[in-house]
């Protein structure tokens, strides 16, 4: 109910009506204090880089007086500095309805709409700022470059839906999106016209910032985690569609992708844990259930048939590595790694030649790295040694025969040779090949003298062991009696 001041006079005084009006005029200057020490203080939280601080201090502001024209242009800063330009654009809006006139937000307003693509919108507000400032000979060098893209973003478009001409089309896209960067549109031509050429990791780039430029963007995480998928990035894939049902838990499509990519997902964080702790033959049947689940996609089966053709040749599967690693250099193209892995499985069958080559391709795609180096001198070390005397070959043993597989083919060859056993024509001929036979034992049951061996150096070679004994190691495993070749075996 409203109160006349006859009313104040007669229940009060004057003197009380007096007081009344102090305390109104106190009021509307203690109103201003605070407006103007909102402002100030959101200034100063500006200067420092504290925006959220700053922006809630114009809050305050437009919130004391809806009229203050400053408080909107303030935070319309505010929102800028935090990348919100819809939001500064309504607050400019504000501003030059209560001002008109005021050039500067007008020019900020401009500034916005180009860089978010409004290039019609943006040019009228230089028009009419032209008018405001007409001395002011730079906005008309801003005109006519705003002009300039509207022709651009026409041309764009014709080139790439009319024409499908991605290459002539993609370099009218940069520079639109260097003057435009919160455009959405121009993003997704181009992260489209990418993919259209096959530049994936370009096309993933737009893809990225969409995510952030829109809203509840599912589909752009759906998208970019296909996209991954499509890559043979299962890591990055999850964590995209994760995203999208981060959004929307009931999304149907996205929970259908995130389902198979998380099966998936298991499967190769398996197969590389089992890597990592040297259980190769599990990682080979890991690879082998990857590949069954996986539609045909390129990226994963590059990625699993190279994994299969590692684990199998640390496995020591020769035979089946040097298939796998092949298999990929056909279907895949020439990788480094791949060759040093199948150069490893032809050491294992003491193919030397092959490994020899297959290093030295290996080399030619990574000459900086050493240890390939390193290795390919110990392969023409290792060939030059088998021209030589090969104690694997003696036994008929792989390079990768286990001791108890050493023991038994001496066991077998000793008795075939035995110089007491043997009833052949060639005594003489049955001497040596029994004693390479005990040589090819002592070398081979002996971790250290076997290591030499491996590495291109013979223990029982008198040269190589600066004139030594052959046998100085130990001497035969059997004990030698006379002239009648009387034999202990100890077995």
């Amino acid at each position: 109910m409203a109160l006349s001041t006859e009313y104040f006079l007669f229940e009060f005084g004057a003197s009380s009506f007096v007081y009344l009006f102090l305390y109104h005029i106190l009021h509307y200057k203690l109103c201003l204090c605070a407006q103007h020490s909102y402002l100030d203080v959101g200034l100063t939280y500006l200067a420092q880089g504290q925006i959220g601080e700053a922006l809630q201090q114009f809050h305050n502001a437009v919130e004391e007086d809806p009229k203050n024209y400053i408080a909107y242009y303030r935070r319309a800063t505010a929102y800028l500095a935090l990348g919100k330009g819809k939001a500064a654009l309504d607050d400019l809006e504000v501003v030059m309805r209560i001002k008109p006139g005021f050039t500067a937000a007008r020019n900020q307003k401009a500034g916005i709409l180009l860089k978010l693509g409004d290039f019609k919108e943006c040019l009228n507000e230089y028009l009419e700022l032209q008018e405001l400032s007409p001395s002011d000979g730079s906005i008309g060098q801003t005109i006519e470059q705003v002009r300039s893209y509207l022709s651009m973003y026409t041309e764009a478009q014709e080139l790439i839906y009319h024409d499908n001409d991605f290459g002539s089309g993609l370099p009218l896209l940069d520079r639109l999106i260097d003057a435009a960067p919160w455009n959405t549109q121009l993003r997704e031509m181009r992260s489209n016209s990418f993919l259209a050429i096959g530049e994936h990791q370009k096309a993933l780039l737009d893809l990225k910032q969409l995510t952030k430029l829109i809203n509840d963007n599912t589909n752009g995480f759906l998208k970019l985690s296909k996209l991954y998928f499509q890559l043979g990035d299962d890591e990055q894939s999850l964590a995209e569609i994760r995203e999208c049902l981060k959004l929307d838990p009931d999304h149907k499509e996205c929970f259908k992708h995130y389902k198979f990519v998380k099966k998936l997902n298991k499967i190769t964080s398996s197969m590389h844990d089992h890597y990592e702790n040297q259980r190769y033959n599990e990682c080979v049947e890991r690879v082998d259930v990857a590949l069954q689940i996986i539609p045909e996609n390129q990226a994963f089966l590059e990625k699993l048939t190279s994994k299969k053709c590692r684990c199998l040749s640390k496995d020591k599967q020769a035979s089946k590595a040097i298939e796998v690693c092949s298999t990929y250099l056909d279907k895949f193209g020439e990788n480094w790694e791949v060759y040093e892995d199948r150069a490893e499985a032809h050491l294992q069958e003491a193919d030397y030649e092959s490994a020899i080559s297959d290093l030295e391709s290996a080399i030619k795609l990574n000459d900086h790295a050493q240890h390939l180096k390193e290795a390919l001198e110990q392969a023409r070390k290792s060939l030059k040694q088998s021209q030589k005397r090969d104690y694997y070959k003696i036994l008929g043993v792989k390079r990768t025969a286990s001791k108890q597989e050493i023991n038994k083919a001496y066991r077998k060859l000793a008795q075939e040779w035995h110089p007491d056993k043997y009833d052949g024509p060639n005594k003489e001929q049955a001497q040596k090949k029994f004693m390479d036979v005990a040589s090819a034992k002592e070398v081979l049951t002996n971790p250290e003298m076997r290591q030499k061996f491996d590495n291109g150096e013979d223990p029982l070679d008198p040269e190589q062991q600066r004139g030594g004994h052959p046998f100085q190691h130990g001497g035969f495993p059997f004990d030698f009696q006379g002239g009648n070749f009387h034999f202990k075996f100890k077995f």
